[in-house]
């Protein structure tokens, strides 16, 4: 018989029992239940990281300059120069300066000459004179003496008399005005302390036209890196006007903001894995040595600062840094994949474990996590495999493995 010759019937009949075996195939593969993929619990070390980027900064970067309103007259270094402390790094020009240096100095040379000629000249004359005037108190009154002598014998007149007591009287006054003037020139006397005075203010004043002539030559207060220059030759600066910045050589520290929500897991002293964005290969560690109290409320991250012990030779200020802090290590802990559970940022995660060819939702206790690991404190055990990407699973629903993850 040809198919041409085959009754509709036939036809009929083949049709149905054709959807007859798709039905039940169908329904076979319903009532086995999906083909889903599975994750075994294991455990192994977990190291739980915040990661973010930042920059390096000095921990105190100096802001350099001039004290002083002068003309810029030299410029000996140029930004991203390495300097020594005490290299000069701007000259100002400081011929008024030096002159007006010079002439204190003169100033304090004439006030030690007036104390010098108090102290060998006017003092011995004023002795020479209190002898003097000694000397004649003494004629006066042997003179006094001989007259009312001669009075008592009536030999002169009281008018003698009286002129002989005048004369003792004025050499007596010229004894006290010379002792005076002999005790000003001694140590304690007012001339002395008035030169005295005349030394110590022009050396006062001597000085402070050495140090604003000092000022003319800005220098490096430390050793570092001269990160940003802002000053030319002619320039006429300012006091208090930043020039330069130097970034000092030695302690270096990074600084990283972190969002709020991590805040809770950062703590001092925790270390942290670091590599600069310029050299990807190389890695080196720090310590979290700064926690800001407060919260960026534009932005609501927190400021880090990381202490950096050695300091490799290659880092730069402001280079930017790719930082791993370690906030916590579990060892041995049961570990699950973040893909695997269901509501992790929520209070009440979960997941859907394979048991015996069905799926059984499970309330799951969570703790630290790290790269895509989550760690397990309650809810499964080591060695339970749980369902990954469950689509449309219903609690209880048969379903199959297509394979278990190691």
């Amino acid at each position: 018989m040809t198919l041409g010759a085959i009754p509709g019937g036939l036809y009929r009949w083949l049709g149905a029992l054709a959807a007859a075996g798709l039905v039940g195939y169908a329904g076979q593969a319903w009532w086995r239940g999906p083909v889903i993929d599975l994750e075994s619990v294991t455990r192994r070390d977990l190291v739980q990281t915040v990661v973010g980027s930042g920059r390096v900064e000095s921990p105190n970067r100096v802001d350099i300059a001039s004290q002083i309103t002068a003309t810029v007259a030299r410029v000996p270094v140029q930004e991203g120069m390495a300097v020594r402390a005490g290299e000069v790094l701007i000259a100002l020009s400081d011929a008024d300066l030096q002159a007006a240096a010079r002439q204190g100095e003169l100033a304090v040379v004439q006030a030690r000459a007036r104390m010098r000629q108090l102290r060998d000249v006017q003092s011995p004359l004023a002795a020479q004179a209190l002898r003097q005037a000694d000397a004649q108190l003494e004629s006066a009154r042997a003179g006094l003496r001989r007259s009312q002598a001669l009075v008592q014998q009536g030999f002169m007149g009281q008018a003698a008399l009286d002129d002989a007591a005048k004369a003792v009287e004025l050499a007596d006054a010229q004894v006290a005005v010379a002792r005076l003037q002999l005790d000003s020139t001694r140590a304690a006397g007012s001339d002395f302390a008035l030169a005295a005075g005349a030394v110590v203010e022009s050396q006062a004043a001597a000085d402070v036209a050495r140090s604003r002539a000092a000022f003319a030559l800005i220098r490096a207060p430390r050793d570092g890196l001269l990160i940003s220059r802002h000053v030319e030759v002619g320039d006429v600066v300012q006091p208090g006007k930043v020039l330069m910045t130097l970034s000092p050589a030695g302690a270096v520290q990074l600084v990283l903001d972190v969002d709020e929500k991590n805040l809770r897991l950062i703590a001092l002293g925790q270390t942290a894995l670091v590599s600069a964005d310029a050299y990807m290969q190389e890695r080196f560690t720090a310590r979290v040595a700064y926690v800001n109290p407060g919260v960026n409320a534009q932005t609501g991250a927190v400021e880090i600062k990381l202490d950096v012990d050695p300091v490799p030779a290659y880092l730069r200020q402001d280079m930017t840094v790719s930082i791993d802090i370690e906030v916590a290590r579990r060892p041995q802990a049961l570990v699950l994949s973040a893909a695997a559970i269901h509501g992790l940022d929520s209070a009440a995660p979960w997941c859907w474990v394979y048991a015996k060819g069905q799926a059984r939702r499970t309330a799951l206790t969570v703790g630290s996590r790290s790269a895509g690991q989550v760690e397990v404190l309650s809810g499964l055990a080591e060695g339970d495999r749980v369902i990954l990407g469950a689509g449309a699973v219903y609690d209880a629903q048969r379903v199959r493995a297509r394979r278990t993850a190691l």
